[in-house]
């Protein structure tokens, strides 16, 4: 893909802003373990706002860049470029609301964007990602009306599972079609609605629901995803099918892990169920479509190897001491574990850079023509 100096430069704006909010975010997480790190001053809120930072900040400007990409369209790049910009205030230690007005106000346009979408084709996988959408905006609106991080995260994390399950749907056509794919996700993603609702009023009754649907929703990715086939191949097929499963594993256990710890605010299974989703579930999910994503936003070529599979242990070794560490009230584990999750993204991003930088690219038009030109380029060369 042959993009412009300016179209590049913009995307790769964008995703700094991402990764600027990733960064942030990791970085309070730890700060939370609690680990002895520093800070630049004593009015950034990387440390409270850990959450918004990484499901807003990063993953839904990372989300909201995918779509504009993929719509192409000038006025979709607005969602990800409110979104990470009010996130990037909240950081910097803006505490009033309005920089999280901003963040719904982005959200507001990625609603649009997937309504677009939906009118341009009116498939099921479209449906499912304009629910989480609307998910995401219902808590991001909920957060900038000054409501706790415990009552609005089930929306995040709503927003993540609803945009990730309609992708791998997407998927399912290259499969032989069954008659209970369909009913079983539609479903799973009634109750799901239901417990979201459900929680805003009753939270510990909208757990248990809500740990039904992430159940449900586990076993339809188990049972119909293509990832079942393609752990058979080789390569790159082969990486992302281990990065599902795996992942699906994890929200296996936050399914069961989140009517026991909900609503907490705070407290060792509270941090179990909530990394073991956003964590295990989401980081091994994009571990394993970076090769797909980063090419396609970036517009240059990457080429798979095996040394993507050091960062994807480090992340399920580390996730697994945290997670052990919470439930049998060993704080050394779960700070151990918590610095190894730092430390799997942190190779995550190492090991794409690397292989980004390593992968030649194809000469452009431009290129080709100017070479085509030169004296002593000719039938004979």
């Amino acid at each position: 893909m042959n993009l412009s100096f300016k179209e590049r430069g913009g995307r790769v704006a964008l995703l700094a802003t991402a990764m600027a909010c990733l960064v942030t975010g990791i970085w309070g997480g730890l700060l939370r373990l609690p680990l002895p790190l520093p800070l630049p001053t004593e009015h950034a809120n990387w440390v409270s706002f850990h959450g918004p930072l990484m499901v807003g900040g990063f993953l839904g400007t990372l989300i909201g860049l995918e779509r504009a990409v993929g719509l192409r369209a000038i006025w979709a790049y607005a969602a990800p470029l409110l979104t990470g910009v009010g996130l990037v205030t909240v950081a910097v230690g803006v505490l009033d609301a309005w920089p999280r007005w901003v963040l719904a106000g982005g959200n507001g346009v990625f609603v649009l964007v997937s309504a677009r979408v939906i009118a341009l084709q009116r498939a099921l996988h479209n449906v499912v990602m304009g629910a989480g959408a609307l998910a995401w905006l219902g808590g991001n609106v909920g957060w900038a009306l000054g409501h706790p991080l415990p009552q609005v995260a089930p929306w995040w994390l709503s927003f993540l599972l609803l945009t990730i399950v309609g992708e791998r749907l997407e998927l399912t056509r290259f499969q032989r079609p069954s008659r209970w794919s369909r009913p079983w996700l539609l479903t799973a993603a009634g109750v799901l609605g239901a417990g979201l609702i459900t929680g805003w009023v009753t939270p510990r009754v909208g757990g248990w629901i809500l740990g039904a649907a992430l159940l449900g929703m586990a076993v339809w990715l188990l049972t119909f995803d293509i990832a079942r086939r393609t752990i058979r191949g080789d390569g790159l097929p082969r990486f992302m099918a281990v990065c599902l499963l795996t992942g699906y594993g994890w929200l296996l256990l936050t399914a069961l892990l989140l009517p026991l710890h909900w609503p907490q605010s705070a407290g060792y299974g509270y941090d179990a169920a909530l990394h073991a989703f956003f964590v295990g579930f989401v980081f091994s999910m994009i571990f394993g479509h970076a090769p797909v994503i980063f090419p396609a936003v970036l517009g240059l070529p990457l080429h798979f190897r095996a040394t993507s599979y050091v960062p994807l242990a480090v992340l399920h070794g580390s996730l697994l001491l945290r997670v052990l560490g919470d439930l049998t009230d060993w704080p050394e584990g779960r700070i151990w574990g918590g610095a190894g999750n730092g430390l799997a993204v942190a190779l995550f991003l190492i090991n794409t850079v690397t292989l980004i930088a390593l992968t030649p690219r194809a000469p452009s038009r431009t290129s080709r023509a100017k070479a085509a030109c030169e004296p002593g380029r000719g039938k004979n060369e």
